[in-house]
């Protein structure tokens, strides 16, 4: 490998007539290349394949590699596989077909609903601040809320007699998004026996506040999330926007109707829903063997 590396730098510097920093941007890439094919007992290029390109890729992105380097890394492999079939050295360029990193859909983190509900029952004390946070974190799972539309929501959004919340988001588009029996009981209880005393200090309309009486940031409702988090025992990264990924998820893996999880999450373009079509690949396969006749 490292071999046939050294022939096509060689080939780009003198016959192709490529710059010397050129030249060396390649043999960067191709190192690095060759050097995760020997650790993984790859010791040719007939024997990549699209699979181990992709591991590469990926972990160059789990590295911490922007996309712009990990897009870069697959040119250079791109070209100098292009050259191996040129050459004759190589059948064929499996590398043709594939797309740019930059290019990968930024998959959203999830938390399944066993750590949901882990999270959720770790905020179960009596006293006040643990009565609101259990509001927040139920309506944000329930709803799929932004942590901005949290923030922002003010007591005339909330219809609990009807079970849904009014918010104004991106666009300035306001949706209505429905809430069940859990999340009503929590924010009830929230607005009867806590906010009352913390509305004393600061007269407010929004929902919830801090023990000040002042409006959230979203800064401080993150650090609040993280908190509980790591009090259930939950090793990811969890954010407001985790507790958004989760709703949408859980809704699509449970049979809802993509448009009408568009139409709850505010996205103004289906495209941005689906990207929640790639989290419950079982589900799929499921149903593609309950109803496909040659499955």
């Amino acid at each position: 490998m490292i071999a046939l590396v050294d022939q096509f730098l060689d080939h780009i510097s003198f016959e192709c007539g490529l710059s010397p920093k050129t030249r060396e941007a390649y043999g960067f890439d191709l190192a690095a290349f060759s050097q995760y094919l020997q650790a993984a007992g790859v010791h040719s290029p007939r024997e990549v394949t699209r699979k181990i390109l992709l591991g590469y890729l990926e972990g160059e992105r789990d590295r911490g590699q922007s996309m712009n380097s990990i897009s870069r890394r697959l040119v250079a492999i791109k070209v100098f596989f292009r050259y191996l079939v040129e050459e004759g050295l190589l059948e064929k360029n499996m590398t043709a077909v594939m797309e740019s990193p930059r290019l990968w859909k930024v998959l959203p983190g999830t938390l399944s609903i066993k750590e949901v509900d882990a999270l959720l029952e770790t905020v179960r004390g009596t006293d006040k601040f643990s009565v609101r946070d259990r509001a927040m974190l139920e309506l944000l799972y329930a709803t799929g809320l932004r942590v901005t539309e949290l923030v922002e929501l003010k007591v005339e959004d909330l219809h609990l007699d009807s079970g849904y919340v009014r918010t104004t988001g991106k666009g300035n588009k306001m949706r209505v998004t429905p809430f069940g029996d859990k999340a009503r009981f929590q924010v009830e209880k929230y607005l009867r026996e806590v906010r009352p005393g913390l509305v004393e200090k600061k007269a407010s309309r929004q929902v919830f506040l801090t023990f000040r009486g002042d409006k959230f940031s979203r800064k401080t409702i993150w650090k609040l999330i993280r908190t509980h988090a790591r009090n259930a025992g939950i090793s990811k990264k969890v954010s407001p926007h985790t507790l958004r990924h989760s709703f949408a998820t859980h809704l699509l893996a449970n049979g809802a109707p993509l448009r009408m999880i568009q139409e709850m999450l505010g996205h103004a373009d289906i495209a941005t829903t689906q990207i929640y079509t790639h989290v419950d690949q079982n589900r799929l396969k499921s149903v593609h063997h309950q109803f496909h006749p040659r499955s």
